[in-house]
């Protein structure tokens, strides 16, 4: 306890903060990397005038509310006031909109990852760049702004994302880490800044429209992890911690998004690597050795926190039909009178899943609670679909229904693998999918035929990962890559373990995906009939 107060007092601390799309949280981590101290705002989305936004104000409320936390548990713990921090680092939820005028006056509500508003400019810039741009992409929010004529676009002077919102107030640096930028606008991994054909390409349809800006001088400037990203001013200081004890000075890194901070915080940033976060959606993160060869619109390109290309496979839908299951036997056991609770319920009928033939005895189902681009689905009907041959199991039934969770990804996955044969040697899962031991590591495993990890510090999430990335400013030695610091300073001796596949779980899956794939005529019917 002395030595963790003594860090604090002295500064030999990093702070990172992560605004997620329900919770704000700021985590304090020491010289060993481990949390010293954090705090929590839960916040909400509002749906307004058609667009999904959060409001300046909620920004700076829930900000300074995490930290007053943070602050006053170092006091209580500690018995020091919390007024020097080593470094500090911010990450959000990528992508989105957020733009300002030459006088830093907001012009529109910030346009959220969530606004599907952008399907006209997504799909003309994919062609375009002949690279796929998704709705959500920043890119794509500030051209459909172009193509709808909006009144703000001449006033355009700033362009940028959440992240990289609170790192300009607070240090009145206009900066972007580069992981964080590849989600504005394509990156090229030779320079680690924006591509500059694309940006020609974007700017003469800038001209054409008769815009009076070119999008390099509306872009932040691109950062790598590990380079200096300015100070907090008088004025941040004041505006992080109203109560004045937070003194200015204090060095911050590059601002990333909750995709590279996820990176990080999983070890997956080497080529090779890779990780998957599964709960509510779940999204596969592959480092690549090289460029894909060609445009997939299941697969977006973004980039690790040091430039290097990552193939990223989306899926709107995971667990939330799993969990409604498991919330009719919790009626079930109820109306019989029998008390358990639900984390031993989760975990008993997913345990259920290792039991069941390797295929799930022939049983079907569709997770589909909202639709699903990678199997072109614009609308999702939850489906459970059996033969009367069907082996109808509880296991089975178990089964089934972990595999359809992974249905969707493994449809782009196998894009990555069978198509342009990215290799990989390790997946690191984090997320409620992976709660149960062994379960779903088994399930992945099969499902991606490599060998599925989880590692103890996987909880630890975002906010975590961007602290260790200040961190890693601080602390690096001359040269020494990110990959290198994370395996050698961070996470070597962690506990996880550490799942092989089995060649009878990967037949089975494949037997389930031969039958996923040719039912899926039957949620198509199902989105168009019921409405």
């Amino acid at each position: 306890m002395e030595g963790q107060r003594t860090q604090i007092e002295t500064g030999k601390t990093a702070l990172g903060v992560e605004f997620g799309s329900t919770r704000i949280k700021a985590v304090l981590i020491g010289e060993d990397h481990k949390p010293l101290a954090s705090g929590s705002y839960d916040w909400e989305n509002q749906y307004e005038n058609g667009i999904w936004t959060y409001s300046l104000a909620d920004i700076w409320k829930g900000l300074q509310e995490s930290y007053r936390q943070l602050s006053s548990e170092v006091l209580e713990k500690y018995n020091t006031p919390l007024q020097t921090i080593g470094a500090i680092g911010f990450s959000a939820m990528m992508h989105g909109y957020m733009a300002f005028d030459k006088d830093g006056n907001q012009l529109v509500p910030f346009r959220t990852w969530r606004n599907t508003i952008t399907g006209q400019a997504a799909e003309q810039l994919t062609d375009l760049f002949q690279f796929n741009i998704p709705q959500r992409w920043s890119i794509a929010h500030l051209y459909q702004a172009v193509l709808n004529q909006e009144a703000h676009i001449n006033d355009v002077s700033h362009l940028t994302t959440l992240a990289g919102y609170v790192h300009w107030q607070l240090t009145g640096q206009t900066v972007l880490g580069v992981g964080e930028a590849s989600g504005v606008f394509p990156i090229d991994s030779e320079t680690n800044d924006y591509d500059t054909h694309k940006i020609e390409l974007f700017n003469e349809r800038l001209a054409a429209a008769n815009i009076p800006w070119r999008l390099q001088d509306i872009l932040p400037r691109v950062l790598a992890a590990g380079e200096a990203a300015g100070t907090l001013t008088a004025a941040g200081a004041k505006l992080l911690d109203p109560s004045g004890q937070l003194q200015a000075g204090i060095p911050l890194c590059p601002p990333e998004g909750d995709a590279g901070t996820g990176m990080v915080a999983t070890n997956s940033v080497a080529v090779r690597t890779g990780n998957v976060s599964a709960g509510t959606s779940v999204f596969a993160m592959i480092v690549l050795e090289k460029a894909l060869s060609t445009v997939y619109p299941e697969i977006d390109m973004v980039t690790t926190p040091t430039g290097k290309p990552v193939a990223m496979v989306h899926s709107n839908n995971c667990t939330s039909d799993l969990n409604a299951w498991i919330g009719l036997f919790q009626e079930f056991t109820a109306a019989l009178g029998v008390e358990i609770n639900q984390s031993r319920l989760f975990e008993m009928l997913y345990q259920q899943a290792l039991a069941g033939e390797a295929d799930a005895g022939g049983l079907l189902a569709y997770n589909y609670f909202s639709g699903e681009h990678i199997t072109h689905l614009e609308a999702g009907r939850p489906l459970f679909v059996r033969t009367p041959e069907s082996r109808f199991t509880l296991a089975n039934f178990m089964r089934a229904h972990l595999f359809s969770a992974l249905g969707a990804l493994k449809i782009g996955l196998d894009i990555l693998f069978d198509q342009e044969h990215v290799q990989i040697d390790q997946i690191l899962g984090h997320g409620g999918f992976f709660k149960t031991k062994d379960v779903g590591q088994k399930m992945m495993a099969a499902a991606m035929n490599v060998p599925v990890s989880v590692m103890e510090t996987a909880g630890e999430g975002g906010a975590w990962g961007i602290a260790l990335l200040a961190a890693y400013m601080l602390y690096k030695a001359e040269n020494e890559p990110l990959e290198a610091y994370l395996t050698h300073k961070v996470f070597a001796g962690e506990a996880g373990t550490t799942i092989a596949p089995e060649p009878a779980d990967v037949a089975g899956f494949a037997a389930f995906m031969a039958r996923y794939k040719q039912g899926l005529v039957i949620e198509r019917t199902a989105v168009d009939v019921l409405q």
